[in-house]
């Protein structure tokens, strides 16, 4: 009864503050790991949620997009994957880098977790297919969990392009533009296949290093969705969480009039929908916009 009332007041004392954001029922006193029991707030930013993030230490796209795309009273809390910035210009070489990768993972999870995170996001799109199956994304949310000590929620985005696709109705046959090399290719073809889709055209962008993803302009990315769009496409998926297309996904779905899913925020979509928070995010494409 106690913390009903506590949660009414607060609900109301946030409402007043902001009151085109909140509607009865999104805010919520977070549960502590380990401490089910006992409903507290999370804290005085993160009132509905705290996501833990880890990303490559070589990409400067995940933090900015997430944090320009979060909702009032959810905050991201990022530890870095590390890698050196070596040169790729070969199937070869992007494999040890991914390799690298993997390698960093539990590290990074370990310091996010000291931040207490409600959730967690893996701020990196291939490893999440790099095993070619979707049994090894499960096995990367058990190694997360393992790490963290309890059952916490985690979005990657192998889950994420799969539920965002499922959202938009998409029957199968989608394109796929990266900044990576063909070995990605057929891990990509195996873990949406498992779903039913078929990616009938890719666009390998190729960086010259993990750095260089995000350095490109407008026009790159814009030729790059081009070359794979067509009447056979249902969806683009842009797929790279240093490839920085977010808002230019929103443009694009527009003037291809057809669903374009860029990955940090479809992944970021995810997070806060199986999390329970329902807010409209404008700008970053119409997953975070309608659904």
């Amino acid at each position: 009864m106690f913390a009903d009332q506590v949660q009414r007041f607060f609900e109301s004392m946030v409402a007043a503050v902001v009151p085109n954001v909140c509607q009865r029922g999104t805010i919520r006193l977070m549960m502590s790991p380990g401490n089910e029991g006992h409903r507290r707030m999370r804290d005085y930013l993160a009132w509905r949620l705290a996501f833990g993030v880890t990303t490559p230490s070589t990409n400067t796209v995940v933090q900015p997009e997430y944090d320009d795309m979060r909702p009032a009273g959810v905050t991201n809390h990022l530890a870095r994957m590390v890698i050196a910035d070596d040169p790729v210009t070969s199937d070869a070489d992007f494999e040890r880098q991914l390799e690298a990768i993997d390698r960093s993972l539990e590290d990074a999870v370990a310091r996010v977790m000291d931040a207490k995170p409600n959730a967690f996001i893996l701020g990196i799109s291939a490893l999440s297919v790099w095993g070619g199956s979707v049994d090894w994304g499960e096995d990367l949310k058990r190694r997360v969990r393992k790490v963290a000590g309890w059952d916490i929620p985690i979005s990657i985005a192998s889950d994420a392009v799969a539920a965002g696709l499922k959202a938009h109705g998409i029957r199968k046959k989608i394109a796929i533009m990266e900044p990576y090399y063909p070995c990605i290719e057929p891990r990509l073809n195996a873990v949406l296949g498992h779903y039913g889709y078929e990616v009938v055209r890719y666009a390998h962008m190729r960086g010259k290093s993990p750095a260089s993803y995000s350095v490109l302009t407008a026009q790159d990315m814009i030729k790059a969705i081009r070359s794979i769009d067509g009447p056979d496409v249902e969806a683009i998926v842009a797929f790279g969480a240093n490839l920085p297309f977010a808002r230019l996904a929103d443009e694009a779905e527009r003037w291809l009039d057809k669903p374009v899913l860029q990955i940090n925020a479809t992944t970021y979509w995810h997070a806060l929908r199986t999390n329970g928070i329902t807010d409209k995010v404008y700008g970053y494409g119409s997953l975070l916009a309608k659904f």
